[in-house]
């Protein structure tokens, strides 16, 4: 008898271009490229942009410039091409639509009209009745057809168990009265997570999916899509989560998490990325600095740590310091402070702003030192907004750091009327919110126009300096 042979690896990231690069999408294509490289096979980027109302052509690119900034490469994805695209969902409706189909006509999915007001009244009476929130299959044998409101379900079975083989925890069983009727086409014509990365794993023969473990509920969903497509499933491998150090989910109000603030701070990338490395694994030998082969030669997926991987950022600074010091010649430390501090492009920009408020050379590093520091420390008592008392400005400040956060461009004139629209949303006049925020970012009362100084220092310097600021007056006593 001929032995069959194992299918290439092929494994993938599907990032989505809503927001900043996040550390988490660099921590999976990390452990997805080591095992790709291991064995001999290939990593591929697709785009996950199937939420039109969030997603944005700019956060495609920095994320792809992050991951680059790390050292990280593709074989196939939406800016090198390859085999199996579009590799960006949005460009593939088409392809959702006839496997949509397909298990429409195999009674497998159902069309549903509930408006979300009714979901939303289901939903209040489930969570009243202490019952779990879901779905009620309230269309599931109406017969309905394709309306302009309608979405498509997932018919799952009433009776039964779903098991989810998981190449790090085993054998996980579901039972399938906890599977929700969940929603694979949305009205608008584009596909849920669920029915897209199935598809898209299929058609571009991924062997092995390695995402993070907040999919593994949802993966009964996805096995029971293979099932109805016929399909023979891939290898699931559900990395831990990580975590803060009270073990909470890592999240930008607790810390920094887009790459884009580590590599304006001045963080190495191969720092970085030796950091993500030591999340859920460790070499054999207890090494703590190692470049990326390294990783690579003794990468196996057996020998990844469930326990919950703790983002220590006083560890990735000490591990920082480390590659400044022993990997670093003086003359590339040299190289990295003119290219992080000093670059000709940004100085150049401070000096637009300062040069009518100074009078010789000296009074740069006084009047306009907040653009080269790590933090800035503003009069605490000053924040509070005119009129209202410390909690009320606690929330205000709270609804501006995350108005910020969806900034995507970030110039002065973008600033300034997404701020000014704030305030007039929250019934604020500008001038008893713009001061505050320039303490907060500059830590003076006098700097150059506040919208201009906020573009030249960059929204990760901003908004770090917003959320330390927030985080200094909850303690602050009045």
């Amino acid at each position: 008898m001929t032995a069959v042979a194992n299918p290439p690896v092929r494994v993938r990231i599907a990032p989505s271009p809503t927001g900043d690069p996040h550390v988490g999408t660099a921590y999976m294509a990390l452990f997805n490229t080591a095992f790709a490289r291991k064995n001999g096979g290939s990593f591929i980027i697709r785009i996950e942009d199937t939420d039109q109302k969030r997603s944005n052509p700019a956060s495609e690119a920095a994320i792809l410039s992050s991951l680059k900034w790390l050292g990280f490469s593709w074989d196939e994805g939406p800016d090198v091409g390859g085999n199996y695209g579009p590799y960006r969902q949005s460009e593939r409706l088409d392809i959702y639509q006839k496997h949509v189909q397909k298990l429409l006509d195999s009674g497998h999915a159902y069309w549903c009209t509930c408006s979300a007001e009714r979901l939303d009244e289901v939903r209040k009476r489930q969570l009243a009745l202490k019952q779990r929130p879901g779905y009620d299959r309230h269309c599931r044998d109406k017969g309905f057809e394709k309306s302009p409101a309608a979405v498509v379900r997932l018919k799952t079975p009433l009776t039964g168990k779903t098991e989810v083989n998981d190449a790090l925890r085993g054998m996980v069983t579901f039972d399938n009265t906890e599977v929700d009727d969940q929603v694979l086409l949305k009205s608008d014509g584009f596909p849920t997570y669920h029915l897209a990365s199935v598809v898209d794993d299929r058609l571009m023969e991924i062997s092995h999916v390695i995402r993070g473990e907040e999919w593994i509920s949802s993966t009964p969903k996805h096995v029971l899509l293979y099932q109805f497509f016929g399909w023979q499933a891939p290898v699931f491998c559900h990395l831990p989560l990580l975590r803060n150090a009270d073990k909470t989910k890592v999240s930008k109000r607790k810390n920094p998490v887009s790459l884009s603030y580590f590599k304006e701070a001045g963080y190495l990338p191969d720092a970085m990325l030796n950091f993500l490395g030591l999340m859920a694994f460790s070499l054999a030998d207890g090494q703590e600095m190692f470049t990326l082969d390294e990783f690579i030669a003794q990468f196996e997926l057996g020998r990844i740590s469930l326990g919950g991987p703790v983002f220590d950022l006083k560890k990735l600074l000490w591990l920082n310091g480390r590659y400044l010091r022993e990997k670093r010649s003086d003359a590339q430390i040299v190289s990295y402070l003119q290219d992080q501090l000093f670059s000709t492009h940004y100085l150049s920009q401070v000096v637009n702003l300062v040069k009518e408020r100074v009078e010789k050379s000296e009074d740069f590093i006084g009047y306009a030192d907040f653009f080269f520091a790590a933090e800035v420390h503003p009069d605490l008592k000053s924040l509070i907004l005119k009129g209202r008392d410390l909690k009320e400005t606690l929330k205000i400040l709270n609804l501006l750091v995350e108005k910020i956060d969806e900034q995507i461009n970030f110039d002065a004139s973008s600033l300034e009327a997404a701020m000014r629209e704030f305030c007039e949303k929250n019934e604020i006049k500008t001038g008893d919110l713009f001061m505050p925020i320039r303490l907060i970012v500059t830590g003076k009362k006098a700097s150059p126009p506040l919208f201009d100084t906020m573009s030249v220092l960059g929204k990760e310097r901003c908004r770090t300096r917003m959320r330390k600021a927030i985080e200094n007056l909850k303690a602050y006593k009045e």
